[in-house]
């Protein structure tokens, strides 16, 4: 672009050009997103897109994303691609304004991009292209018809280039009638579906039927009483969600089968009736994310209802040199679980509920697996329909493959949840507490550090399994006026007491003891 282009009569041209760009990219992109809800959901360029971005993002990126945003990481990937996408495209519109047949074929280019990428997902054909194809051939059109009319036309005098005033009126309206038609697809679409809607009230819910085997009672000793730490049951709603899926599959359970097959005597194929006529069991589990970050808040406590995976491999029979079970969700996910961890004596699952109700569609409706002492990524599959009986020697899965430890056991930790960093608190007696875990190990002590002092036993809420986590709390006694510090660690039952050494989580898991600052009136 020459200096000319940027004259204050040029200006307003290449502004209304720019925006022509982004409308028609919107128009594509929305029409496409809504059409995409009568095939598969990667059918959707934004979602299929999206899923590609998240698998081809170097294992270091994906871990920031996780430990940085949380929950939130897929709801940034959308805003980043939103903004990158309009960055683009307004690029594009500019160029459309001075060659509009040249733009016209980059915006072809880009849509054909788009359909490789929807048919490189597991779940798409070449049937799913058609939201793509038909979304690029409308926004053409609205990209011709708004340049066109955001042009200068060739009657005005060089030294206004401005269009007449019906030419601005016309392009006004087509941007504005572009912009609802994109704005409305969206939102209907399903790209916002990956953060408004429940899919697995689309698809029907599963009657669970009741437990053969019951949880635990939880005593209220379970809990120390100090509001702020985390509740020894997490609800639906606030459990953590980390996974590769851009959008919730959508799993019919009358249609949904497990197969189990590999190095095994008998392949077993299990449908959702025959898993619900079998007798259930239900256990509190905690889950943990390997991406958690020293303190944070990527776990949870769950009551899980499901059959014992032990039992389903048995019927399979692996084979004496097996040593793996990959398991395959819906949407391509692999991970590689130790087959001792789903045939030893712990509660391996293959979930179907959750808290009392069947799985919510983010948290793997309608099966899953629950292993206790693995972190989720090697271990915790949700929406699962293949398990694989292998060897490590001989399959890999889709995180390990990006450099992470393959068979993910969980580290003792802690966190301090009361007070919170740098709380502003009362003189006088000071209440410290939090969690602690070490799944399938057990929590045996949780000791406490304040100023450089000495290492202090808190106080532990009863264990209700060796599963889950444990509450605790101290009391840090007459606070005097001024900043604090306080670090914690936790002992397992088996004697391991929980390291100061801080490590990122690549390869398995982040460690160091948590500590905040807290100041005292």
């Amino acid at each position: 672009m020459s200096p000319t282009d940027l004259t204050p009569h040029r200006l307003p041209t290449i502004i209304r050009c720019a925006v022509a760009g982004i409308v028609a990219t919107a128009v594509f992109l929305g029409l496409a997103d809504i059409l995409a809800r009568f095939f598969a959901p990667s059918a959707s360029p934004l979602v299929a897109l999206g899923n590609t971005i998240i698998e081809l993002s170097p294992p270091a990126l994906q871990d920031f994303a996780i430990s940085t945003f949380g929950n939130n990481n897929k709801l940034v990937l959308f805003i980043s691609m939103a903004v990158g996408g309009a960055l683009l495209a307004g690029l594009l519109g500019i160029l459309a304004g001075r060659r509009l047949k040249t733009a016209g074929a980059v915006f072809s280019v880009i849509g054909l991009v788009f359909i490789s990428v929807v048919l490189r997902r597991p779940d798409t054909g070449w049937v799913d292209v058609v939201p793509t194809v038909v979304g690029l051939g409308m926004g053409l059109a609205a990209l011709t018809a708004l340049v066109i009319t955001a042009r200068p036309r060739a009657s005005a005098a060089p030294e206004d280039e401005r269009p007449p005033a019906a030419s601005r009126r016309a392009f006004l309206g087509l941007a504005a009638a572009g912009t609802a038609v994109a704005a409305v697809s969206l939102t209907l679409g399903r790209s916002v579906q990956t953060f408004t809607q429940d899919v697995a009230t689309s698809v029907g819910r599963l009657v669970l039927p009741s437990p053969a085997v019951r949880a635990a009672i939880i005593p209220d000793s379970a809990s120390v009483g100090v509001d702020g730490v985390a509740s020894f049951i997490t609800d639906n709603s606030e459990f953590y969600r980390i996974d590769t899926a851009l959008v919730v599959p959508e799993l019919n359970p009358e249609e949904w089968t497990l197969r189990i097959h590999g190095l095994v005597e008998n392949e077993v194929l299990i449908d959702m009736s025959e898993l619900l006529s079998l007798p259930l069991e239900e256990h509190h589990i905690t889950l943990a994310c390997v991406s958690n970050p020293v303190g944070g808040d990527l776990l949870g406590n769950a009551t899980w209802l499901g059959y014992p995976v032990r039992e389903l491999l048995a019927r399979a029979n692996p084979l004496p040199e097996a040593d793996m079970v990959l398991s395959r969700s819906s949407d391509g996910f692999t991970a590689s679980t130790p087959l001792e961890a789903l045939t030893d004596s712990r509660d391996s699952l293959l979930a179907v509920g959750m808290n009392g109700e069947p799985l919510p569609a983010q948290h793997g409706y309608p099966a899953r697996l629950v292993v206790p002492g693995l972190y989720g990524y090697v271990s915790a599959t949700k929406w699962v329909v293949e398990l694989e009986v292998t060897r490590f020697d001989q399959d890999t899965a889709y995180w390990t493959e990006r450099g992470w430890d393959e068979r993910g056991p969980i580290l003792v930790s802690s966190r301090i949840d009361v007070p919170r960093a740098l709380e502003t608190l009362p003189s006088g007696d000071v209440v410290i507490a939090g969690v602690a875990w070490a799944q399938h190990v057990g929590i045996d002590a949780v000791e406490v550090q304040v100023d450089d002092g000495q290492w202090e036993s808190a106080d532990l809420a009863s264990e209700v399994s060796v599963d889950t986590w444990r509450q605790w709390r101290y009391v840090f006694p007459d606070a005097e006026p001024g900043r604090h510090w306080v670090s914690v660690r936790a002992v397992t039952a088996d004697g391991e007491v929980q390291t100061g050494e801080r490590q990122d989580p690549i390869p398995n898991a982040a460690t160091g003891r948590h500590r905040i600052d807290f100041e005292v009136e």
